[in-house]
């Protein structure tokens, strides 16, 4: 396949955005303007239960949704570009309500309004990493930065709680996973 030339037809974005491999969502002030297939196929939703909702619908509790947005707005200030593999929730089918791994990652249109339009991809990481155990919303940010292979300290800082209660989460994230030490939990919550 070579380079296109001038006579080639143009691309047809809208059926490469919709058939695109990962999941795709274009949004405004944090509220899904559009979505793709897999998007719909990861989430176990169809369009209408996605298009113009926000994406608090995607996320296991309120608090990690305004936590979250509160976490990666001055990062995409800064960097235009966000990405973390975190904790979400099915919306529809028969899974409806399960949360699972997903790595998300986003850009925003304009650094200076992060939330104002972007785009984000969505990729399910169930198959290689499965949640086994029931976990409260501030275990699951805990986990997600522990898998970033931070220490207490800095996911205290990352977010905006002390070391000691990072301590307090990651024990009981060990005690949930039957892990003897964080290196032991760290690979169990890899799958």
């Amino acid at each position: 396949m070579g380079i296109p030339s001038i006579s080639d037809p143009a691309p047809d974005y809208r059926t490469a955005f919709q058939l695109a491999p990962v999941g795709l969502i274009l949004s405004r002030q944090r509220i899904i303007v559009d979505c793709n297939e897999r998007v719909c196929e990861i989430f176990g939703a169809s369009p209408d239960q996605l298009l113009d909702q926000s994406f608090r619908v995607l996320y296991p509790s309120a608090d990690e949704y305004e936590r979250t947005g509160e976490r990666i707005a001055p990062i995409l200030n800064i960097h235009g570009v966000y990405a973390d593999n975190r904790v979400m929730r099915r919306v529809g089918g028969q899974r409806s309500g399960e949360t699972f791994w997903c790595h998300v990652t986003g850009r925003a249109l304009d650094r200076s309004e992060p939330h104002a339009a972007g785009i984000w991809t969505f990729e399910d990481l169930s198959a290689q990493r499965p949640v086994t155990a029931t976990l409260t919303a501030r275990e699951r940010e805990v986990a997600a930065q522990l898998l970033r292979g931070l220490t207490s300290k800095e996911i205290g800082r990352e977010l905006g709680v002390s070391h000691r209660t990072v301590e307090i989460y990651r024990a009981r994230l060990m005690r949930k996973y039957g892990a003897g030490n964080a290196a032991e939990l760290v690979q169990r919550l890899m799958g």
